[in-house]
């Protein structure tokens, strides 16, 4: 009786998360096709939307790498940070004093420090290749 209600909880999930990437992934779409028209419209390209329609990619490169793995590298919502804050500082620099800068800097800095660490234990110490984590 408890393996039946596991495998219905476990079905209801899958169909939630579905649900909820297929969301994430038509809103992507929308907002990339609406920056696309407004670039379109003022018929230039500036560097910000450039790194918006970065943003966008990545976001659907994230989505289809969970589709095609099943699970979700942790590094790639970093990248997409790293970039936000990129188009942050791009949009904002000549507004913003020097402690915003520097805070915005080393929050990068610390990101990309991450993503190092992630990167040098991942080739360091690999995951099995069953998908246990060892226990």
């Amino acid at each position: 009786m408890i393996q039946q209600h596991n495998r219905f909880a476990l079905r209801v999930l899958h169909w939630v998360e579905n649900f909820g990437l297929g969301i994430i992934l038509l809103a992507t779409l929308v907002a990339g096709f609406q920056e696309l028209r407004i670039m379109v419209d003022a018929g230039t390209v500036t560097l910000t939307d450039l790194l918006l329609l970065f943003l966008y990619l990545e976001i659907v490169t994230m989505l289809g790498l969970y589709y095609k793995q099943g699970k979700l590298p942790v590094r790639y919502p970093i990248y997409i940070a790293i970039v936000a804050l990129a188009r942050y500082i791009i949009l904002g620099m000549k507004e913003m004093d020097e402690w915003r800068l520097i805070g915005v800097a080393a929050a990068i800095l610390m990101l990309t420090l991450g993503v190092l660490a992630l990167r040098y234990g991942h080739t360091r110490f690999p995951y099995p290749e069953d998908g246990t984590d060892g226990e």
